[in-house]
């Protein structure tokens, strides 16, 4: 007879324990507003780049560092940082992270020339691998399993959503107005803010013991993500032919293969297997993981639809992208409701397949004005579907656990957001780059070409969301009672 022995992902609560009080409020809201700057960061800069270069000198080919140097950090870090703060102490590294954060958003914003400009971008990613963890885990150990921590993480996963989007508003306004330099002042700002409240509210939590750390492991899965992470982002902007794409793709498949096998000797790894092993941990993480690299890749490929095939304005480009945040919104305050009524692997499946449906439909994007409509309902309908999936995918990888995995556990989820985030882009960049430059050659105008590849890019947008929903589905199907 098989049986279910997996925790459940829904959970009840007196009515009482599910209503937050001021403190945790506030604590909610420090902790949101740390991990909505790093979200912003990650896309802030995108309109800025071309002013950015142009004052301190960067050619067009160093401009991907103004992004790259940012994300390898950020993405390759997030692990090993997630289990140092189990180690020794959560609230320590949090603070630690977020002063790190500021001063390198001051680095930035100062910047003298490029070198002074990419080593502030690097330490922002080292401060928010620091802070993206720490703050996740001091989240989830701080609001109890049920209603409350499913409306912690669907605050948490809207602003993460809403960040990214707004980034891309925002940066065109600051640096239209103000200058570039003002995006990464207004990080500074931020960061200040939060660090003048953040002491006074949280509250230290570690594990109960302090096993060593497992510095085999860290040194294979660091430099694995890594390598990964530079060979995506390099095969972005210059393809997958390049000899430093394919040497650093491979390296970090056999770093993170080599992962693998050094945790399952250790005895004290940095990442248990047996956890991995877990169907919800497992499953969930690929359904976030997919759900963020192509909800951002539909936004960039939406953003050179709208500009170089419409020729749209920024500002008419960025209210498209203010309807979608209040979509987002909207989808990130139902969500937890949703997860109390159908469970969270029910949502899950349901937020990955209405966003597989409604980016499918933007395949209909054509030449005409009516495509700006079409993209905008589109791109709205399917971002209700992406917050649905994730906060349900952070409720269904952190279920279950008890406080001294929560660290690791959602290490794990916030890997799988900043790493989606990172490549999804390069990844459906380079295949829409490659058939714009395949039309072209054809003798397709300009137009027609940028279409055909952002419609190739949707479509496999679109059709990798759908097969993922349905491996998540078979994965995390439930055992039935069988004679």
């Amino acid at each position: 007879m098989a049986i279910d022995s997996s925790p459940s992902l829904t959970t009840s609560a007196p009515p009482a324990a599910q209503r937050m009080t001021t403190r945790a409020k506030l604590i909610l809201l420090v902790l949101c507003a740390a991990q909505f700057i790093i979200a912003l960061d990650f896309s802030i800069l995108n309109v800025a780049l071309p002013v950015l270069g142009d004052d301190l000198g960067m050619g067009q080919a160093d401009l991907q560092w103004a992004v790259t140097a940012f994300a390898l950090p950020s993405g390759g870090f997030l692990l090993l940082f997630g289990r140092i703060a189990d180690l020794y102490g959560r609230r320590r590294l949090f603070l630690a992270g977020l002063a790190l954060f500021t001063v390198a958003s001051v680095l930035a914003t100062l910047a003298w020339n490029p070198a002074a400009f990419l080593a502030g971008r690097a330490l922002q990613g080292l401060g928010a691998a620091v802070i993206v963890p720490t703050g996740m885990s001091l989240l989830t150990t701080t609001f109890t399993e049920g209603p409350q921590r499913e409306r912690a993480l669907g605050i948490s996963g809207t602003l993460m959503s809403l960040g990214f989007t707004i980034g891309m508003v925002l940066g065109g306004v600051l640096t239209d107005s103000l200058g570039w330099r003002s995006t990464m002042g207004l990080l500074a700002v931020a960061g200040v803010g939060i660090l003048a409240v953040a002491p006074g509210l949280l509250t230290e939590s570690r594990h109960p013991q302090r096993p060593r750390v497992d510095i085999p492991g860290a040194v294979t899965v660091t430099g694995g993500l890594l390598a990964l992470i530079y060979a995506l982002s390099t095969a972005a902007q210059h393809g997958f032919g390049g000899v430093d794409v394919l040497v650093t793709l491979i390296a970090g498949i056999v770093l993170l293969v080599a992962f693998v096998a050094v945790e399952s000797r250790a005895a004290e790894p940095l990442v248990s297997l047996p956890m991995l092993r877990r169907r919800t941990v497992a499953w969930g993480n690929l359904g976030g993981l997919t759900t963020f690299s192509m909800m951002t890749t539909v936004i960039f490929l939406l953003t050179l639809y709208l500009q170089e095939v419409l020729d749209l304005s920024a500002f008419r480009t960025g209210l498209v992208f203010g309807v979608q945040g209040v979509f987002a919104a909207a989808a990130g305050v139902t969500a937890p409701k949703i997860i109390a009524r159908f469970g969270a692997r029910n949502t899950l499946l349901t937020g990955l397949i209405v966003q597989a449906v409604f980016t499918a439909t933007l395949l209909g994007l054509g030449l005409g004005s009516g495509g700006a409509w079409l993209a905008l309902a589109g791109a709205s309908l399917a971002c209700i579907g992406h917050l649905w999936a994730i906060v349900a995918y952070g409720v269904t990888a952190t279920s279950g656990l008890p406080d001294r995995e929560q660290g690791l556990a959602t290490g794990l989820v916030t890997s799988s957001q900043q790493v989606g985030i990172t490549i999804g882009i390069p990844l459906l960049s380079a295949l829409s780059s490659a058939r714009i430059a395949s039309l072209r050659d054809g003798g397709s105008d300009f137009a027609s070409a940028t279409l055909g590849g952002i419609r190739l890019g949707l479509g496999a947008d679109a059709l990798l969301v759908g097969v993922v929903a349905v491996l998540v589905a078979v994965g995390l199907r439930r055992r039935r009672s069988a004679a």
